[in-house]
């Protein structure tokens, strides 16, 4: 009997002293041109971002399908940290490559960690006729 108590408490330590397990966050954006600021009603590009990220390694991998620009991406970023309708500076650069899709990851600091989590942080995508930016959406939590 004392070896299985023994054992139990072993066990019961062994539980209580394992490490927290990283938890994987999924994020998505939907890109068009009436959501970038200011708005270009008159544009038809369109697009998605797909994102997931590690709260342990602060990794956030991501995945962006576009189409219908005016022309070819010059560049890309995720923004923050910015509400809905509010502009901000660069916080992760991304690297466009020959177009779509764009994929790739980032480690985040802890402040665009934050306004990741907080929903204050969106990707755009700039053109040459467009170079504030063609195509934005706000990055948010996927369901």
């Amino acid at each position: 009997m004392r070896s299985f108590a023994f054992a139990a408490a072993l066990v019961v330590a062994a539980v209580s002293a394992a490490p927290a397990f990283a938890e994987t966050m999924e994020y998505k954006a939907n890109l068009s041109a009436e959501t970038e600021v200011p708005p270009h009603a008159d544009l038809k590009g369109t697009g998605t971002v797909a994102a997931t990220f590690d709260t342990t390694s602060m990794k956030l991998s991501y995945k962006v399908d576009y189409q219908g620009l005016t022309g070819t991406a010059t560049a890309a970023h995720f923004h923050g940290p910015a509400a809905v309708g509010a502009n901000a500076g660069v916080m992760v650069p991304v690297a466009i490559g020959s177009g779509s899709p764009i994929e790739g990851s980032a480690t985040l600091t802890a402040d665009q960690a934050k306004a990741l989590e907080d929903g204050k942080m969106y990707f755009n995508i700039h053109t040459e006729a467009n170079k504030g930016g063609e195509i934005r959406g706000q990055v948010e939590k996927a369901m």
